[in-house]
């Protein structure tokens, strides 16, 4: 076998159909096709799976229990594997402590340059904090206080009362005769006192001396006795001045010591570390009175305490009834028209204890003396004290995420919070963006032995920080939580951290790394790609991007089409060569490449119908007071380079207004002034980029609903009614009607010790999922399992006369998804196929011509082919007269706009503005914006 080639063959995996292909090691192949073609099957499945499994077979037995084993791919032989690397577009990690600081490890590095190089502030006077050993303390009296005549003093009592007599008989008893007591000075007799009642600060006159050079033994040995008494502080009076020295961390002003820092000091996740409030989240949940409280104009009997509902007798209400009655409301009263001190009480309670009857069951009524607490209290109450997990959820209902008040933010303790380098503490430089970091770390002038601790430190910083910003994300902060990344981010970020690796001979393996990535910043992300092979790795991606695979070394095209049409190789070769050929139109990626086929411009741009929805003032996270202004009626693209606040926007400001206003959601959009047109559309539609399911029971029919209508169907067979079988019987989720041997999943588990767990089918029903009495009801002389194994495109014809189940399996057919099946297991399914599944589960829907439709990055997993197909779904929809309004990077989808509003000028603190809208011709014509630049060469 040839070394310089990996090489598979007879791979089976998924819908792949025993194919055979060699992929160049060090090279940078692109492996492209169809949504559903194969492409995850090959690269993922087999060729990374392989890999994988590989390197746990060489692990000893013992080990390999500890960890999940791989099962062997469906492949006859993989040749030429290196050890490989998987980088996907899952979500980097859930845990809320995760930083794209801590997943890089440059907050690793940052938290030991404070330790190492940090100077202590006292977080009460602000001054540094410094120590001292007793060399340094006597060298910077010898150079202070040269020629001057001094007393050393040890300090050992600070502001505390007391008469103190055994201390003072204590201090004669070890030969001092001298004191300083509140700055006056005592010579110490037996039975020595001072007032007990007053805040004293007494110091030991160790010794009075001459400074200079002459001097220095003497004086050594005062400061040192001085340091031995005063627990390692000692006071120089001058007469004029007191001079305080410490060999520890401690503020000598205010009297506050600090441990000694070490790298745990600035970690959040420590108790050494971590602000003792958030417990080092940065924020904590409050209630948020707009969500107790949701319309003011409302009164109590109105349920204007979402919170609580309507009123019924118990404690609160009669508390709040009795309340009200002395302060002048009732429960017919709109809360707006509240005065402030009827709302202040409302809320927050009074000082007063007023008589209120409460019955307990069904005994008789007692009237108590009790303060009123307030809604909020009452809440919070409920909240600590409740031993019940659906009550605290309900109450957190009711709760918004703030800024932590004791940290601000920052997640440390305020002693951590007060260690500043180059001016700066942890927490501010944590604030910075990659960009901005980067500037502040290349602008350090240190020298002498800080410029020598931290060279090594700041190299790995600047490093990393380098890395993340040539795969574009520039605008991210260091404290960004991981949580909020996107797919696309999350994969950059590990890619990143895998060139700062500098591995060498490795299998990296990603999937579409340039989804979210503006065509600005893509150069950087291949450039990236192409650094880690030249290390001498072998990068193989899955990808789409017109212009990552025209920069490919190789490349392979799986088709012809996709699901069961799909998973052969249609061309497999050099990018440059197949792209300049006359040959390969077996490919539709060839045809796109080569302008055979292409996305068409609309002839036309629609105008909309007159009416906008306008949203003023919105200004969260990076945005500058935005004011968005959508017309109705049209396809409106927003666009703008990545974190230009196009998410913020869109899905953390319009989106949220709209679930509230519509469907009385619970979630607070950020700030913005007001919201105009709302009264123009009757439904909003959001289709995010969440899996349809995570498990196998969840499949296009069940997710659609079409399922519940087909068991419909089959529970009004004759046959069924004659046996008494419900629409549950042809559930395979509960028992009754399906195959008990395997609970309805058709597959058995069977656990092996050492090796891979295998799924077997059910020796009982043969996969079919129900039990035999079940499977004898047929339409059609079909049973509810052959309906299930049914591809869309023949299950179309089958339920031809029945308009509810067509309108709904065409939904499906329409985004291009005819040749899966209706019960495929939903984790079979690709990033694209789910979303399509979700776009098609909405388009089934009885449209009312006033829906707003809203799509993030629908274009993930999508081929161009797959992208025609999409758009021409999203335009039936404007043409109905709905509104969709997508946010996206995808050229072939921006051209075809009705109105683009771009965001820009950069990401992160450098965007946050529209610096450009209006039809695409206009955008181009805008020198501002970026999009309009990359856009021109699609509409020439």
């Amino acid at each position: 076998m040839e070394k310089d080639k990996i090489i598979i063959k007879g791979a089976r995996e998924h819908n792949l159909k025993n194919i055979d292909v060699e992929i160049p090691r060090e090279s940078f192949t692109v492996i492209t096709g169809l949504s559903g073609s194969g492409k995850s099957s090959l690269a993922f499945d087999t060729i990374y799976a392989e890999g994988q499994r590989r390197y746990i077979e060489s692990l000893s037995a013992y080990a390999r229990q500890f960890l999940d084993m791989l099962e062997k791919p469906d492949v006859d032989l993989i040749d030429g594997l290196s050890p490989a690397i998987s980088i996907e577009q899952k979500s980097t990690s859930g845990n809320p402590r995760s930083t794209v600081g801590t997943v890089t490890e440059i907050y690793d590095y940052l938290r030991l340059l404070f330790a190492r190089v940090g100077t202590p502030h006292c977080y009460n006077c602000g001054k540094p904090v410094v120590k001292q050993s007793s060399n340094q303390i006597i060298d910077s009296i010898l150079t202070n206080y040269n020629g001057k005549k001094v007393t050393v003093l040890a300090p050992v009592i600070r502001g505390r009362k007391g008469h103190y007599r055994e201390l003072f008989e204590e201090i004669l008893s070890d030969g001092f005769i001298k004191v300083r007591v509140d700055g006056e000075y005592f010579e110490i007799y037996k039975g020595f006192s001072v007032d007990r009642y007053k805040l004293h600060n007494i110091e030991i006159a160790v010794d009075k001396v001459q400074v200079s050079e002459k001097s220095r033994n003497r004086l050594t040995e005062s400061v040192d006795v001085a340091l031995n008494y005063g627990g390692g502080i000692v006071i120089v009076d001058t007469g004029k001045e007191d001079k305080v020295y410490s060999r520890h961390l401690a503020c000598l002003d205010c009297g506050i010591s600090y441990r000694e820092l070490a790298p745990n000091s600035f970690s959040f996740n420590s108790p050494y570390g971590s602000c003792q409030n958030c417990e080092g989240l940065g924020e904590i949940k409050e209630l948020d009175i707009n969500l107790i409280i949701p319309d003011w104009d409302k009164s109590i009997n109105e349920e204007a305490i979402a919170a609580l509902g309507k009123p019924r007798p118990i404690w609160f209400f009669n508390q709040l009834e009795a309340v009200g009655k002395k302060y002048g409301f009732d429960f017919d009263t709109k809360l707006s028209a509240l005065n402030n001190e009827q709302k202040e009480i409302l809320l927050h309670g009074t000082t007063d204890k007023i008589p209120f009857t409460y019955t307990y069951g069904k005994g008789k009524p007692v009237t108590y003396l009790h303060r009123f607490t307030g809604l909020m209290e009452y809440l919070k109450n409920y909240y600590s004290t409740t031993t019940s997990a659906s009550i605290r959820e309900w109450v957190e209902s009711f709760m918004n995420t703030v800024t932590c008040p004791v940290c601000n933010g920052g997640r440390l303790k305020k002693e951590s919070l007060s260690v500043k380098f180059a001016g700066k503490n942890i927490s501010e430089i944590t604030n910075l963006s990659i960009n901005r970091a980067i500037e502040f770390f290349s602008g350090l002038k240190l020298t002498g032995k800080d410029a020598q601790i931290s060279k090594p430190i700041l190299k790995e910083i600047t490093t990393r920080l380098q890395f993340l910003s040539n795969v574009g994300l520039d605008y991210l902060t260091l404290n960004r939580s991981a949580r909020t990344l996107s797919g696309g981010e999350s994969q950059r970020i590990r890619l990143a951290t895998q060139i700062g690796s500098q591995l060498a001979g490795v299998l990296y393996v990603l999937d579409e790394p340039s989804i979210g990535l503006h065509q600005s910043d893509n150069i950087k992300l291949i450039n990236s790609l192409k650094e880690l092979r030249d290390l001498g790795n072998t990068v193989i991606v899955v990808e789409h991007d017109k212009e990552t695979i025209e920069n490919s070394d190789y490349m392979i095209d799986l088709g012809p089409g996709a699901g069961e049409h799909g998973g052969k190789v249609c061309i497999a070769g050099e990018t440059k060569k197949l792209v300049d050929s006359k040959n390969g139109f077996d490919s539709i990626t060839l045809s796109y490449l080569k302008h055979c086929k292409e996305i068409k411009i609309p002839e036309q741009r629609r105008k909309g119908n007159g009416r906008f929805i306008l949203l003023k003032g919105a200004s969260g996270n990076n945005l500058k007071n935005v004011d968005l202004k959508i017309p109705l009626g049209t396809l409106t693209l927003v666009t703008g380079v990545s974190g230009s606040g196009k998410s913020s926007l869109i899905n953390e400001t319009l989106v949220k207004i709209l679930m509230r206003k519509f469907y009385k959601s619970a979630v607070v959009p950020l700030p913005y002034k007001s919201v105009e047109g709302l009264e123009n559309i009757d439904k909003v539609i959001e289709i995010d980029q969440s899996p349809i399911g995570r498990t196998p029971r969840s499949n296009p029919a069940t997710y659609t609903g079409l399922f519940t209508l087909i068991r419909d169907l089959f529970a009004q067979l004759p046959e069924s009614k004659m046996r008494g079988y419900e629409p549950g019987r042809f559930s395979f989720n509960v028992e009754g009607g399906r195959c008990e041997a395997c609970s309805g999943d058709g597959v058995k588990k069977i656990e092996m010790n050492f090796l891979p767990d295998v799924y077997v089918t059910c020796d009982v029903c043969h996969g079919k999922r129900y039990n035999r009495e079940t499977l004898q009801v047929l339409y059609k002389i079909k049973s509810i399992a052959d309906v299930l194994d049914m591809r869309v495109d023949e299950a179309l014809d089958f339920f031809e006369d029945l308009p509810r189940i067509k309108r709904k399996i065409k939904a499906i057919h329409d985004v291009g998804l005819g040749y899966i099946r209706l019960g495929q297991q939903a984790t079979t399914l690709s990033g694209g196929e789910a979303q399509r599944v979700k776009l098609a589960t909405e388009l089934s829907k009885v449209s009312t011509g006033k829906t707003l439709y809203i799509l993030d990055e629908p274009t993930t997993g999508l081929h161009f082919e797959d992208v025609n197909i999409l758009m021409n779904v999203l335009n039936k929809l404007v043409e109905k007269g709905n509104t969709v309004i997508v946010i996206e990077h995808n050229l072939d989808v921006i051209k075809l706009a009705d109105w683009i509003i771009d965001l820009g000028p950069g990401g992160g603190e450098f965007g946050g503005e529209i610096i450009a809208e209006g039809t695409p011709e206009e955008i181009v014509n805008n020198k501002k914006s970026l999009t309009g630049k990359f856009l021109k060469k699609e509409l020439n």
